[in-house]
């Protein structure tokens, strides 16, 4: 049987003809905690030590639109990633960071129009042209309803900022990447690999739709569209996910969307190893299953790739785990001869059969999805969610009776007195955080502030692009928090209940 090359349509076997022989993955290690100082410190850190892309992550109140003075925000400051209130908490992350030679991927959402002004505002104070700025913003947000739960406004009003950043980069940030449809937080929740691929691709159906009414053309901003996927201890199986992926994507792009441009049929994805297979016990076990998912997303395909630290399951990773998870990509990348063959498990019969299988059954799943009306139908009656949740029912029932094997867990189980040292957040660092956004608030004009905000208001009852508002907020000084009450007072609040 013959089977497309690497860099073939429908991209089975690689988006590239020579994949890795030319160019390795980008290299992230996803990072942030306590404040903009000590994430900053971090990201040196990884660059010193060889990673080629930095991958940031926001604490919760950023995730969620408070400021870190906020009540909401109380015992949650730089807890699980770092703060980020201002264009000066911007301003300190990437301090020494050369903004316009790197690569940065933000995981945010429901506040993703505002972390990306902050960090254009940052790059043109440092001198630096955006065309020349490189990266990702997740902006996923219909995943943050399904998986997550880091949602803010309803649906509609999400999915209009969506566009918006899909328009404003399009003519202004054309190295962007505008989206990371992201598949990660589906699995972690509980669902299987076809249901991973199913819904991720149906959420980035509903994307493209919402762009191509607003307008836009998708084969234009279509290439600027990325994934973001999970991978499992299943090293074959999640080989054929990649590859189903590529290649249901670059189908559904040709034939549901008439896109005749390759490079916006392109499925290109970064990947990060599974967290919740990550365990607490015997935490060095962990290193093993890093290194597993590691290698089936190289010989997968992906263009980004982040390997989780072995003691991830209890808290934070420390300098040296994070290192030796970076170590595992490098030493993947150049001493396991891995990256000299794009697409090595192709035309075998195993991985060949598995990735049919995926490809049929979650264009099944994507079927029923369109019967109830496409994603965002989907998940506003609860279907979604639902699916997720009696697969991660039925796995962990195959954990507790045993037919699932977790070693430490319920197999070859230790008694371990001696505990791993762990990173502590800095509680005095987190109060500077909060004592430094004070004092910005109280320097800066507050008659700007005011006068951005209402402006930003005004613009939200009508159907103009909100990205120039909101940059023009950042530049006068209005923190992320006031920026999304902003839009609350417009927008509403969603909740599911």
């Amino acid at each position: 049987m013959k089977y497309p090359k690497p860099g073939e349509y429908p991209f089975t076997s690689g988006i590239y003809p020579d994949m890795y022989k030319k160019r390795l993955w980008t290299m992230r290690q996803y990072a942030g905690y306590t404040s903009a100082e000590e994430s900053n410190r971090r990201y040196r850190y990884l660059l010193d030590e060889g990673v080629t892309g930095l991958s940031v992550a926001f604490d919760l109140p950023t995730q969620i639109g408070y400021d870190s003075d906020h009540p909401m925000a109380e015992g949650e400051v730089g807890r699980v990633g770092v703060p980020v209130s201002s264009i000066a908490d911007m301003e300190r992350l990437f301090h020494k960071i050369p903004l316009g030679n790197i690569s940065t991927s933000m995981t945010i959402n429901s506040t993703a129009i505002i972390l990306l002004a902050m960090y254009i505002a940052v790059a043109e104070r440092k001198g630096i042209s955006t065309e020349k700025l490189r990266g990702t913003i997740q902006n996923d947000i219909l995943k943050e309803y399904v998986a997550r739960g880091t949602y803010i406004f309803p649906p509609k009003q999400s999915m209009r900022l969506i566009t918006d950043i899909f328009e404003y980069c399009e003519i202004n940030l054309p190295k962007w990447n505008t989206i990371s449809i992201s598949g990660y937080h589906i699995r972690e929740a509980g669902s299987t690999a076809a249901q991973e691929i199913a819904f991720t691709i149906a959420n980035g159906i509903s994307y493209v739709q919402s762009a191509i009414e607003t307008g836009l053309d998708a084969n234009t901003f279509g290439e600027r569209l990325s994934f973001f996927f999970n991978t499992h201890n299943g090293f074959l199986e999640e080989i054929a996910k990649f590859r189903a992926a590529r290649s249901l994507w670059a189908t559904i792009m040709k034939d549901r969307f008439g896109v005749t441009n390759p490079k916006a049929q392109l499925c290109r994805f970064h990947t990060q190893t599974g967290g919740s297979t990550l365990t607490a016990q015997q935490i060095e076990n962990n290193v093993v299953r890093t290194t597993i998912q590691a290698l089936a997303a190289v010989c997968g395909g992906t263009q980004s790739l982040h390997t989780n630290s072995k003691d991830e399951a209890l808290a934070l990773p420390t300098d040296d785990s994070v290192k030796l998870a970076l170590r595992t990509q490098q030493i993947i990348a150049s001493e396991s001869g891995i990256t000299n063959h794009p697409d090595p498990f192709g035309g075998s019969y195993v991985v060949e059969e598995l990735t049919n299988s995926l490809l049929n059954e979650a264009r099944q799943i994507i079927n029923q999805i369109d019967e109830l009306g496409g994603s965002v139908a989907a998940i506003e009656n609860g279907w979604m969610q639902n699916e997720i949740t009696k697969s991660a029912y039925k796995y962990q029932k195959t954990v507790d009776n045993k037919e699932k094997i977790i070693i430490g867990v319920n197999k070859f189980i230790e008694d371990e007195s001696i505990k791993p040292e762990l990173l502590k957040i800095d509680t005095k660092a987190t109060q500077r955080q909060i004592k430094l956004l004070k004092q910005y608030k109280n320097k800066r004009n507050s008659n700007n502030v005011k006068s951005a905000l209402k402006s930003l208001a005004e613009k939200a009852h009508t159907s103009q692009n909100l990205f120039p508002q909101i940059l023009d907020c950042v530049k006068n000084n209005c923190t992320l928090g006031e920026i999304s009450d902003s839009l609350r007072t417009v927008f509403g609040e969603y909740n599911q209940n």
